[in-house]
């Protein structure tokens, strides 16, 4: 039967297919970071796409079990582990059958015979599979993620960090007793799978079949899971936002520059001293100027993809002047600023198509600091932090303000560095005209 099409929100054409893909691999090899993070990925491109953690079902049964629980010869173990993988992938398939387009089964799946299950399972209901195994022999980064996990997996909760880190090198004994990799005995070849070995070092790729898919591999490739963090500033107050206007290429005002002056100290409060970064700016002045005081060994390059957004035949006007001209648009774009694009110029829409090669360099990279614009700090928090892309174009992103964002398998975490240097607030809210709108305190803020 031929498949129809339909396009994704962006204007390109998919198939009208549905993907469940399917985490395998032992524990601590950072499955559930994959996991989580290829959800953000295509939400952030507007793919309705959703994470089943087995292990949070399980959790329902057995909160805070020891390690003989992951025992193959603990019936009731592996009754209850069997249990929660099957309320997981029915909710799955409820969830597809509602419209959702590719569901994410976080789980080890570590048996060829669990995987064949899955795949006939989601077979019958018309969803494709895509086996994604995390492989992983580096002692290093093993160790790391048992620190994460110990730190961060609801399992441990309130328990000693060093009894849980010898509780779960435990549980991974337990798996690796069973554990066989994806075509290890060469009889699964006729599944579509991902293999990635060693955080990236070596990936194996079988049967992709279509656009989806394809996404969903090219991003996965490009992603490493070494702990890192990403630090983020926007340039420093400027003379255009001094009056209340959009856009353009102005210079920083005096208090920017004084941003400007302060931002190593800052970079060095979070970094540590002797840790150089790699700066990213946009082409434009304002961030130029921002980073010019940082050290001379933190590497620096200017991205185009990274200017702000371009508000076309509105550059350099303020809202009152945008709303005295074109009091339709105006209009509008409060009704649907994600979606809105200024005349001549781009959307939020647009700005998340050309940030996917950023975000993409940022996933292979480590140690980058990011000074850019108020719009474009947007859409990359809202990568990083999962926020609704049709909200996010109403946060408020302060001025003078150093923010540092570590993802982890269960989240992202986020610490932020102040400079003490006053500066305007650009925030703006529904129907305002304001120059400089104090945001108040329901406004969401990054």
């Amino acid at each position: 039967m031929a498949r129809r099409r339909s396009t994704n929100g962006r204007g390109v054409q998919v198939e009208d297919t549905k993907v469940c893909v399917v985490m395998v691999g032992l524990p601590a090899r950072g499955k559930s970071f994959i996991a989580q993070k290829a959800q953000r990925y295509l939400q952030w491109l507007s793919i309705d796409a959703k994470t089943f953690n087995v292990g949070n079902y399980r959790r329902t049964d057995a909160p805070h079990p020891s390690a003989e629980f992951f025992d193959t010869s603990n019936a009731e173990g592996e009754r209850r582990r069997r249990a929660a993988a099957e309320a997981a992938i029915k909710d799955m398939l409820g969830w597809f059958r509602q419209g959702g387009v590719i569901g994410i089964l976080d789980a080890t799946n570590s048996t060829k015979e669990r995987r064949e299950w899955v795949q006939q399972v989601c077979t019958k209901e018309g969803i494709e599979v895509l086996f994604v195994e995390s492989k992983c022999d580096n002692e290093d980064l093993i160790m790391a993620n048992i620190r994460d996990v110990k730190t961060t997996s609801p399992d441990y909760k309130g328990q000693d960090p060093e009894k849980a880190a010898l509780d779960f090198r435990e549980r991974i004994r337990m798996y690796e007793k069973v554990y066989k990799s994806v075509d290890e005995d060469g009889d699964e070849g006729h599944l579509t799978y991902l293999k990635i070995m060693d955080i990236g070092s070596q990936v194996v790729i079988n049967r992709i079949r279509d656009y989806l898919q394809s996404r969903v591999v090219y991003y996965l490739m490009n992603l490493h899971i070494r702990p890192r963090s990403i630090w983020l500033s926007r340039h420093g107050e400027s003379e255009y936002n001094l009056d209340g206007r959009i856009g353009g290429d102005a210079g920083l005002s005096p208090r920017g520059h004084a941003y400007a002056k302060k931002l190593p100290d800052l970079v060095t409060q979070s970094v540590g001293d002797g840790r150089p970064l790699t700066v990213w700016t946009s082409t434009l002045k304002r961030t130029i100027q921002t980073a010019r005081h940082l050290p001379s060994n933190y590497n620096q390059l200017q991205w185009k993809a990274l200017d702000e957004l371009d508000a076309g035949t509105c550059d350099g006007m303020t809202y009152q002047e945008i709303k005295d001209t074109f009091p339709e648009d105006f209009i509008a774009r409060d009704e649907d600023k994600y979606n809105y694009r200024y005349r001549g110029g781009e959307s939020y829409r647009d700005v998340v198509v050309r940030l996917e090669p950023v975000i993409m360099e940022l996933e292979r990279s480590e140690d980058i600091l990011i000074v850019t614009h108020q719009a474009i700090l947007r859409c990359i928090y809202a990568y990083f932090m999962n926020k609704d892309q049709t909200r996010s174009p109403w946060m408020n992103v302060p001025l003078h303000c150093l923010i540092k964002l570590t993802p982890r398998a269960y989240g992202t975490d986020e610490e932020r560095y102040y400079a003490d240097i006053p500066a305007v607030s650009t925030w703006r809210g529904k129907g305002s005209t304001a120059k400089h709108e104090d945001p108040g305190p329901d406004a969401a803020v990054i």
